[in-house]
């Protein structure tokens, strides 16, 4: 019997009805970190895609120069600040060697490159590139006509 089919309390990877139903195990290894046949560099690719795209948002919203001409440049730079010192922090956690990925009761099968220290710096290029690419996304999306109107609506202006 292998760890993940215990159920002693003690191992700390319980089953529950959310973790170790069908869907959620799909879902999770549907996402890009868990997804197999993809890069390390893709994979931080998508991931960052998804962090620069929505962090855009929040930055030009709800930041400092929300009820000014610059909110989308402003929010912009913000998001391109953010993913630059969480790519720092990846390539840190990388260059420490993280070791074998563990199985979990979703991810019986981790991706074995991101236990490697050039498996997580291919990663964390990809993810730069992917925020800064997202959060480009997401600001040239705001300058279209149409949704500029939409988010100078939303913000009063």
């Amino acid at each position: 019997m292998s760890i993940l089919q215990t159920e002693d309390p003690q191992v700390g990877n319980l089953a529950t009805p959310l973790n170790s139903s069908p869907f959620s195990k799909a879902f999770i290894n549907a996402l890009p970190a868990y997804r197999p046949g993809l890069s390390p560099n893709r994979r931080g690719l998508e991931v960052g895609m998804a962090h620069g795209y929505l962090l855009f948002g929040p930055f030009a919203l709800l930041g400092p120069l929300r009820n000014s001409d610059l909110s989308l440049t402003a929010g912009l730079l913000a998001t391109i600040g953010l993913v630059s010192i969480l790519t720092i922090t990846l390539s840190i956690y990388g260059a420490v060697g993280s070791g074998k990925p563990a199985e979990t009761l979703t991810t019986p099968n981790p991706p074995e490159e991101l236990g490697t220290k050039e498996g997580w710096s291919e990663f964390a290029t990809g993810f730069l590139l992917g925020g800064c690419g997202g959060a480009f996304f997401a600001y040239f999306l705001c300058q279209t006509p149409y949704l500029e109107s939409i988010f100078k609506l939303a913000l009063g202006l």
